[in-house]
């Protein structure tokens, strides 16, 4: 099986998120790469593409839709997507972490045309973002929210419902990041999550393999192990005590973990800065 890539914004690996939004034009990113961007994933974000002139064509999951401007594509975390577009593309890419769309409304991978309300609430949200003032988390959580009602009132030109196992596999996988989010101070255990989710273990790897491309454990200790980062870099906390509070009361077996999933141990990267 072909291993999608998971990126941060395309072509760069995961890395510092941003707290609100990243915004940038569809030009100055797809004309580096012969305006083709290949299938890829985030984890992490939500996308919102902006068409404003110019062609394109957008897969998302496997569907191949074209785009004609003004339209919108939608693209959830985790959606398998890439583009094609023609060099007089323009437009705006929004990238909102997952968590911030998701306290607003739940929104499918899909295309829709844009009347004119998507690109007003779009350059709002972005001139908030950039003029960040007094009560300004307030202001962006509004702009979010007015920004999915403008896309929720667009009329939908196409989408992608996929199969339904790969739409499920999608939301169990969504389900399981959000669990482990949650809970993975409290426990490691798969059957945990599984059980809570309401499907088998088996059945909960097999999903993480297909979606995520990782194990359901691995997606479990990279979740600790960004945890443990932040502790060893922003506390003086003991590294034995950092371990413990994370469910490890073996220093030995926290330090191995550690050295697997970031490539260094708890106390090199402690001395290193991260």
């Amino acid at each position: 099986m072909k291993t999608i890539p998971s990126y941060a914004l395309y072509g760069e690996i995961e890395s510092g998120q941003q707290e609100w939004l990243h915004w940038e034009t569809i030009q100055s990113r797809s004309r580096l790469h012969d305006y083709q961007i290949a299938p890829h994933r985030h984890e992490n974000f939500f996308q919102i593409l902006h068409l404003t002139d110019g062609r394109g064509e957008v897969t998302l999951d496997g569907t191949t839709i074209e785009q004609s401007s003004p339209a919108v594509a939608i693209v959830p975390a985790l959606t398998v997507h890439a583009y094609r577009f023609s060099d007089d593309v323009d437009g705006v890419v929004v990238t909102l972490m997952e968590r911030d769309v998701r306290e607003a409304a739940e929104l499918p991978a899909q295309v829709i045309a844009d009347g004119g309300e998507i690109g007003e609430a779009i350059d709002r949200l972005i001139e908030e973002a950039d003029r960040a003032g007094a009560a300004h988390d307030i202001a962006m959580r509004a702009r979010i929210a007015l920004l999915v009602v403008a896309i929720q009132r667009a009329p939908r030109a196409s989408g992608t419902d996929g199969t339904r196992a790969s739409r499920r596999s999608v939301l169990h996988a969504q389900a399981f990041r959000w669990l482990v989010d949650q809970r993975f101070r409290q426990t490691r255990r798969i059957a945990d999550y599984a059980d809570d989710i309401g499907i088998s273990q088996t059945h909960l790897n097999r999903v993480c393999r297909e979606v995520l491309g990782i194990s359901a454990l691995a997606v479990v200790e990279r979740r600790v192990a960004l945890e443990a980062r932040r502790q060893l870099l922003f506390s003086s906390l003991p590294i034995k005590q950092i371990g413990a509070e994370l469910g490890y009361e073996d220093p030995a077996y926290f330090s191995r973990m550690l050295k697997r999933v970031l490539g260094q141990p708890p106390a090199a990267l402690r001395q290193a800065g991260g």
